[in-house]
């Protein structure tokens, strides 16, 4: 079968988190992780054939991840990483060493996945279709694991899975990113050798509670007894919580508070001349075993600074186990340099962060996914980094299961051309290509309370060509509010590049 209908066959399951189909109109899924185990187990359960990391949170798990990844594939380790959502296409979640799984092997394992949910839901194994988010971790779990050939799944087979039928493990080690909570996630069926807790903030309350501390105690599910934690000083609901978590697991923890930069610390704070203005980028000395170590970040924003100390404390953390009972705590130690670390944070990619995309004959394009009000906070003191004379153009579109009203509240008034000191700014709203798509009316009647101009734009791309237009060249267009905002302009963007480099050649 071919990419393409893998693909579409996996999207007609819904996105991670629409309403279950089968479910009366409004009902969402009920995820259960007795589920993930039984379609893994059919599989082989390949998530037993590799070493694993598990990073959970509201925001930072990507950054961190992402420079964990870069970090241990510097070192000569072959890395998976495992992330989401992704931005332009759905292979961007499965990677090897920064690479993305290729069509073909996507295609294979994604059917191979598919063929034994149908039989596991068939003979009652399974209640339902894996979803969206599942499918794509068992599919994720194989590539890691290196197979190539479907486990024969016979009863007999089920009680004792066939784990001669995969071979051995190519990678070395996975980084995954929890996709939703932590308890009940589809990854949380790994036994991992650290788990990493970033920021907690409100988000997906419908999933996971109303209150950082209920919050909190999802995401601390990805802990385990005995095992080791990684997280740094937070909310102080959060912090109680995974307090109260650690002791009752009795579990190694960590904080990365040392590996975070004071202010002397800092080197270059005037940052990158990027052509029109200077933003600060992340380089600073830390000290790692007494000695020093130099950060030098693609990642921009001082927000990066706490999930690169997660990476490092991680790092850290496999390469010294620390003196205390390895069969019980981490059973792999490797060998990563000083210099392997500052290489593979040096190398970091984790694109649509902050991210400038320079655009011709105009102004150019940050990216951002502040997908919620901790992320829009984020933003905003990113935002107060730049010149205070800069015009600046906000694009901006969201879901409407997020809180639009205090996203607006945080960001809207940075571009409020009603005001006489940003008489320039533009504020631009624009449809985005999801089902849990806030409508342009419901972007507007947000500017509207608060008494803030704004237009809408009938597409992404009208939005883009009147944010060209409109914005001074010496000025900035910022586009955040969704990923799949972010991911639509990415896409849009570097196809014009490859258009324009098809014209010229």
């Amino acid at each position: 079968m071919s990419y393409s209908a893998a693909v579409g066959h996996l999207y007609a399951r819904g996105l991670e988190l629409a309403p279950d189909p089968s479910a009366p109109a409004g009902i969402r899924r009920k995820f259960d992780l007795a589920h993930m185990r039984t379609l893994a187990h059919a599989l082989g359960d390949p998530q037993q054939r590799f070493p694993s990391i598990l990073i959970a949170g509201t925001n930072g798990k990507g950054s961190t991840a992402s420079t964990l990844a870069s970090i241990l594939t510097a070192a000569g380790y072959r890395t998976a990483l495992y992330t989401s959502p992704h931005l332009s296409r759905v292979n961007e979640r499965i990677c090897i060493n920064g690479e993305p799984i290729s069509d073909e092997d996507f295609a294979r394992l994604y059917f191979q996945v598919d063929s034994a949910a149908e039989r596991l839901v068939a003979t009652g194994e399974l209640p339902h279709q894996p979803s969206f988010f599942e499918t794509l971790t068992a599919l994720a779990f194989l590539y890691f694991a290196g197979n190539t050939a479907e486990p024969a799944l016979s009863e007999a087979a089920r009680e004792e899975p066939p784990h001669s039928a995969l071979p051995a493990a190519p990678i070395d080690i996975a980084i995954l990113e929890v996709g939703l909570g932590g308890r009940l996630d589809a990854t949380n069926i790994v036994d991992p050798l650290i788990s990493i807790l970033t920021d907690i903030s409100l988000d997906h309350q419908d999933y996971l509670g109303n209150t950082i501390a209920e919050i909190t105690r999802e995401k601390a599910g990805i802990l385990r007894p005995y095992g080791t934690l990684i997280t740094l000083p937070q909310h102080p609901e959060a912090n109680q919580a995974i307090g109260e978590a650690a002791a009752a697991l009795d579990l190694h923890a960590i904080s990365a508070a040392n590996y975070i930069p004071t202010a002397e610390k800092l080197l270059h704070p005037d940052g990158e001349k990027t052509g029109f203005q200077q933003l600060p980028r992340n380089r600073y000395t830390i000290t790692l075993a007494g000695e020093p170590l130099l950060v030098n970040s693609p990642l921009l924003g001082q927000h990066q600074q706490r999930n690169i100390a997660l990476a490092i404390a991680a790092a850290e953390e496999l390469r010294n186990p620390s003196g205390y009972n390895l069969s019980e705590r981490n059973r792999i130690s490797y060998k990563i340099s000083r210099s392997q670390i500052e290489a593979g944070i040096r190398n970091t990619r984790w694109p649509g962060r902050l991210e400038l995309l320079p655009l011709r004959d105009s102004a150019p394009l940050l990216l951002d996914v502040a997908h919620n009000p901790a992320g829009a906070w984020t933003l905003r003191a990113a935002l107060a980094q730049l010149p205070e004379e800069t015009p600046r153009t906000l694009l901006f579109s969201c879901l409407r299961d997020k809180d639009l009203r205090e996203m607006s509240q945080i960001l809207l008034p940075l571009f409020d051309p009603s005001s006489p000191d940003r008489s320039q700014d533009r504020i631009l709203f624009a449809p985005i290509n999801s089902p849990r798509a806030a409508s342009l009316d419901d972007l507007a009647e947000a500017a509207h309370a608060l008494e803030i101009p704004a237009d809408s734009c009938p597409s992404l791309e009208a939005a883009l060509t009147q944010a060209r237009v409109t914005t001074p060249k010496n000025g900035i267009i910022i586009a955040t509010g969704s990923v799949y905002l972010v991911g639509e302009l990415r896409s849009m963007i570097f196809a014009s590049h490859l258009a324009e480099e098809g014209a010229r050649a």
